[in-house]
């Protein structure tokens, strides 16, 4: 009963408006903010935006350049550090929505049993020894050098974005991916869950236990 009465005042509260001189209620508050979210989503602009969770809450993303461009540069800490690097060598040159699905497969991997439990384990897993990389500029023998502050900025912005809880449904929990202009044949040993830009995407196949 008491969860229904809440649910109630809530209803009503969302169609009260509350006087601008009027001190609002934690719960006032907190409504408020959620209308204004909506707000912003509404008609034409859910297109192209989904949610993330930081410190400050729930935040609208679109994965355009024109987006990521309009959000403040913000340095963080080591693991930042990997995953913007990563994604600057790794898929600087693809789409936006092809960043997001790299970052995807690092933050994927770094969860998973299978593999490092940090972001800059994983994707420094097997440098420097020969065949063994996981992510093939670590271990092109170049030095890893920044030529494209704009470009590496964008990929900070979007490991900022990802790290701070950003959606992950481009590629439906993959933890490996190639270029399409190759064919490696460890590829054949996993399912393909998604093709974005000029990747493919894969996950381990789900085996299914027989009695």
């Amino acid at each position: 009963m008491r969860i229904f009465r809440n649910a109630i005042m809530a209803l009503a509260l969302l169609a009260t408006p509350v006087a601008a001189d009027t001190p609002a209620s934690p719960l006032e508050q907190a409504l408020a903010v959620e209308q204004s979210r909506m707000a912003l989503l509404n008609g034409d602009r859910l297109k192209g935006f989904l949610l993330f969770r930081n410190k400050r809450g729930a935040q609208p993303v679109e994965r355009t350049i024109e987006w990521i461009d309009a959000q403040p540069f913000l340095e963080g800490d080591k693991q930042w550090a990997c995953l913007a690097e990563a994604l600057y060598f790794e898929a600087r040159g693809e789409s936006t929505a092809g960043q997001f699905a790299v970052a995807e497969v690092i933050l994927n991997r770094a969860e998973s049993r299978r593999f490092p439990n940090t972001v800059c384990k994983v994707i420094n897993q097997g440098t420097g020894r020969k065949h063994r990389c996981q992510f093939s500029y670590t271990c092109d023998g170049l030095a890893e050098t920044i030529t494209d502050q704009r470009a590496y900025e964008r990929m900070g912005k979007i490991a900022h974005i990802m790290l701070n809880g950003g959606p992950r449904d481009l590629t439906d929990g993959a933890t490996f991916y190639h270029a399409k202009y190759v064919n490696p044949a460890w590829a054949r040993q996993f399912t393909r869950t998604a093709t974005v830009g000029q990747h493919h995407f894969y996950r381990r196949a789900t085996r299914l236990s027989q009695n």
